[in-house]
């Protein structure tokens, strides 16, 4: 079956089409498990020539530099026939001489589509409410949703259907990464622990939203600072300890973050052999996690990376055929 015959028969009279994502909060859980089974067919599928997105026009708009998001949606986009146009705030007046909503006015009327990556999580809102035009976060301060995906789908290759699994995120526990792993683990009945000093809690009102959406999924969501609690975890996931725009602090978060590096030691309490390593990359090895366990043979992170392109292209294709 082709991807536009399962877009039709998935979809069932309800569209995505037009639908910005900014969070997956916005999504339902049967919303949500369509793009990720999507995104298994895209890499299928990945060697086919396709110009599904021909005549279309994708805007980039990047506050802070990427290398797997940028390559993500510009060869997701291009391969399909598309046109992606990369703006960065050295091009483009945003929210400097020029408001942010009459950018996304100008922008909504030359593009079929806005990717936004920055620093706000209200700059991606205000051009997805003033563009009239699809936009994704491809990251913001307060959320991750496109890596997010990613990891799910990385999650699914290794153990099949993610309802149920363990995964515990060690680290910084407000981080965007942390909290769409949050929400998309609450979404989807992922059982889902954040391992984190208690300094470095995630925010108690999105664990507040996340809670019945838990509750509905049959998800497990834990917070706590105990190394002990990635017993039986199918895998463990770090991120970098200090993100952008965060460097004055790096001291103080070396310190306090130095127990919960993921090590070799880390990997063998989950008791398992086959529990699988993550990282939304870059990573700073010797840091967050030690060489010999992001270069070994638990890691995935190399196959998260390649995830990206293929879950983007299946938003992409899910939100403007």
């Amino acid at each position: 079956m082709s991807i536009q015959e399962t877009l039709q028969t998935a979809l069932k009279g309800r569209s995505l089409a037009g639908r910005s994502l900014l969070t997956w909060l916005d999504y339902t859980p049967e919303e949500i498990r369509f793009v990720l089974d999507l995104s298994k067919q895209v890499k299928r599928e990945k060697n086919a020539v396709c110009e599904r997105f021909k005549g279309k026009t994708l805007a980039l708009l990047f506050e802070k530099r990427s290398t797997r998001t940028r390559c993500a949606f510009e060869t997701a986009f291009g391969e399909e026939g598309g046109h992606p146009v990369f703006l960065s705030t050295a091009d483009i007046q945003l929210g400097a001489k020029e408001s942010i909503e009459d950018t996304a006015r100008v922008l909504g009327r030359m593009f079929s589509a806005i990717q936004f990556r920055g620093f706000k999580q209200s700059t991606v809102e205000a051009l997805a409410n003033y563009s009239g035009v699809p936009v994704y976060n491809g990251l913001t301060d307060a959320f991750h949703p496109t890596q997010a995906l990613a990891d799910i789908l990385t999650l699914e290759e290794n153990f099949g259907a993610c309802k149920g699994k363990k995964l515990c995120f060690v680290g910084d526990g407000r981080n965007n990464v942390a909290r769409s792993l949050l929400v998309i683990s609450a979404q989807l009945g992922v059982n889902f622990s954040i391992i984190t000093p208690k300094a470095l809690s995630p925010d108690p009102e999105l664990l507040k939203i996340c809670e019945p959406l838990a509750q509905r999924s049959g998800a497990s969501i834990t917070v706590c600072d105990d190394r002990d609690q990635v017993a039986g975890a199918d895998a463990l996931y770090t991120d970098v300890w200090v993100s952008m725009g965060e460097e004055s602090k790096r001291e103080e978060r070396r310190a306090l973050l130095k127990p919960y590096q993921i090590n070799q030691t880390l990997m063998d309490m989950t008791g398992r052999k086959d529990a699988i390593f993550l990282h939304c990359l870059p990573a700073v090895k010797g840091e967050e996690v030690a060489a010999g366990v992001i270069d070994g043979p638990q890691s995935r992170a190399w196959d998260q990376a390649e995830n990206r392109k293929h879950t983007i292209k299946a938003i992409l294709l899910a939100t403007l055929l």
